[in-house]
């Protein structure tokens, strides 16, 4: 099985690649299924082979804040499987129908240990990904902000 290239295995070599792909299943998914929920036990990381997939939080009320659409080939979810508490910190459902490759976080936590390098790789992608998306997050407050200032004025 091919393994699409998300940010998170950028700079692993052709052997590491195929360890992770070899624990990786695909999942068919149909349109409005969920695949996690925030604040679930995160079981497992996803990548996006086909289709698309809606990542949302929830907010006063139980309404749902749309946060991001993911249309990619490679796009990859479910991050919390790496990190403690080893929660979802969003909810992702299906936005029609695609296939997902389903990789259990023990498998990949086992193939992190037996693998240093492998896991250091995947932690550093992962920290460089969460830096991106906090400077990208720092600037939309910026911009709300700012036009609350202005609305004040």
């Amino acid at each position: 099985m091919d393994l699409p290239m998300g940010y998170l295995f950028s700079g692993l070599n052709d052997d590491q690649l195929k360890r992770i792909a070899a624990v990786a299943k695909e999942v068919f998914m149909e349109n409005g299924q969920q695949i996690c929920r925030e604040g679930e036990e995160a079981n497992s990381l996803y990548i996006l082979k086909t289709g698309a997939v809606e990542l949302m939080t929830t907010v006063e009320n139980d309404v749902e804040l749309p946060i991001s659409v993911l249309r990619n080939d490679g796009d990859i979810f479910g991050s919390g499987v790496l990190i403690e508490p080893y929660t979802y910190n969003l909810t992702a459902r299906c936005s029609g129908t695609g296939i997902l490759l389903r990789i259990e976080g023990s498998a990949l936590q086992q193939l992190m240990m037996q693998d240093r390098d492998l896991g250091c790789i995947i932690m550093t992608n992962l920290a460089e990904q969460f830096l991106t998306r906090l400077k990208e997050s720092r600037q939309e407050i910026k911009m709300h902000f700012n036009t609350l200032l202005r609305s004040y004025r």
